[in-house]
């Protein structure tokens, strides 16, 4: 039965509530559709910190190489669409609907997550407008993350941090464990990540990876030596996208000479390539998806160079099992003025707001040098920092920056 876009986003969004790991769903669903993902080629890009930024530079240097090329993210900012892009373009309302009908009785049947359902559409769609390689980002994890699913050209992994422990474990070489193991028999794995100890586990992990899917397949890794940095223009702020441009061109010089671009074609691409909600500035909004406090601290140590107009005024919200009593000391020393809200698309994986109204007057909490008041109603609370001069920051989540957009009648780009 024939949908619209809104059915189709009706239909697909309630399955966010929804976490479940493993390849066998995914594998289903784009069986129904013909295996699409074996059409095109492709680069899989993973980590916690720094893969949608590494993966739209990836992207941005095949593209201006001359190839057709998909993108596929998550989560997105103000549209779905956006997610799925081809050539910049994003997936059409029409062919959300048609993948989504087309779908319908399999993710029913096999019970299939938001995000099983969107990157079935994702590689379904890359294939119907001639993708001829897709930088695919992976998702959460990696080892049984629903992009796992296809054998890419070169594989990279930036910086591994604590980001979703409920699901990937509660230590860095545990989740290290998850994001290494999108490694292939004889697929280059690039390594981003800086810290030896680290490092090691990523190889080590890859290696088995290797050996599980082929006992005398080859293991290729190549770690991009700590220290190093993109030295070119770059449209990107901050020292860490500097790094993932780093990344980012080591990805790119690791994949078959056919695919590889030329230094000069990579240094114009990463010259003017921009990514929504990236230390994003937009007169006197600065928008930033930092989640994590790895994150805010690279969104901290970015500002202290941006010169901004003070006061700083600072919109906040953090979903709930995210580090915020980290985050918030952290981003305490960048901003004068700060505004704890809910955005309006969290609200069933809201903070605890009793919790953090207690935490706020708790005398033994770091000391603050700026001033901090908790508002739960988002528009008042985006209605009073935008209320004075200076700089708006909005910042905590993607959620936080997509719902801020879309209220001030904002794209993503």
């Amino acid at each position: 039965m024939p949908l619209s876009y809104a059915e189709a986003i009706e239909f697909l969004f309630p399955r966010t509530t929804t976490i479940r790991f493993g390849l066998d769903t995914t594998r289903a669903l784009l069986d129904e559709l013909g295996r699409p993902h074996e059409v095109f080629a492709s680069v899989h890009v993973g980590g916690t910190n720094g893969k949608g930024s590494t993966a739209s530079l990836c992207a941005a240097a095949l593209q201006a190489a001359g190839f057709r090329v998909g993108l596929y993210t998550s989560p997105h900012l103000v549209s779905f669409r956006e997610r799925i892009r081809v050539d910049g373009v994003p997936v059409a309302e029409e062919a959300v609907a048609m993948w989504t009908a087309r779908l319908r009785p399999a993710i029913e049947a096999c019970e299939a997550t938001f995000f099983e359902a969107t990157t079935a559409i994702a590689f379904a769609d890359f294939a119907a407008r001639g993708v001829e390689v897709a930088v695919v980002e992976v998702g959460m994890g990696g080892r049984l993350d629903s992009t796992n699913v296809i054998r890419p050209l070169v594989a990279g992994i930036t910086k591994i941090d604590y980001d979703h422990m409920k699901y990937l474990g509660d230590t860095l070489p545990k989740i290290a464990r998850e994001k290494a193991w999108i490694a292939k028999p004889g697929v280059p794995l690039v390594i981003g990540e800086e810290r030896p100890r680290i490092v090691t586990v990523l190889e080590r992990e890859a290696r088995a990876a290797v050996a599980a899917a082929d006992p005398a397949g080859e293991a290729v890794l190549r770690v991009v030596p700590a220290g190093q940095r993109w030295t070119g223009p770059l449209a990107l702020a901050g020292p860490h996208q500097r790094r993932n441009a780093a990344v980012a061109a080591a990805i790119l010089e690791a994949l078959p000479e056919r695919w590889r671009p030329a230094p000069a074609v990579v240094a114009e691409a990463f010259a003017r390539v921009r990514v929504p909600g990236r230390v994003d500035r937009r007169g006197k909004w600065l928008f930033d998806v930092a989640h994590n406090p790895d994150g805010i601290r690279a969104l901290v140590a970015t500002m202290a160079g941006l010169d901004l107009p003070r006061p700083i005024h600072a919109l906040v919200s953090i979903l709930g099992d995210k580090a915020w009593t980290e985050m918030l000391p952290e981003l305490d020393h960048a901003i004068d003025h700060g505004v704890l809200t809910v955005a309006p698309t969290a609200a069933t994986r809201r903070w605890d707001l009793g919790w953090l109204d207690r935490w706020l007057q708790r005398p033994d909490r770091p000391p603050a040098r700026a001033t901090w008041a908790l508002e739960p109603d988002f528009d008042r609370a985006l209605a009073r920092v935008q209320a004075g001069a200076g700089t708006v920051l909005v910042t905590g989540s993607f959620h936080t920056v997509g719902d801020v957009m879309t209220t001030l009648g904002m794209g993503p780009v």
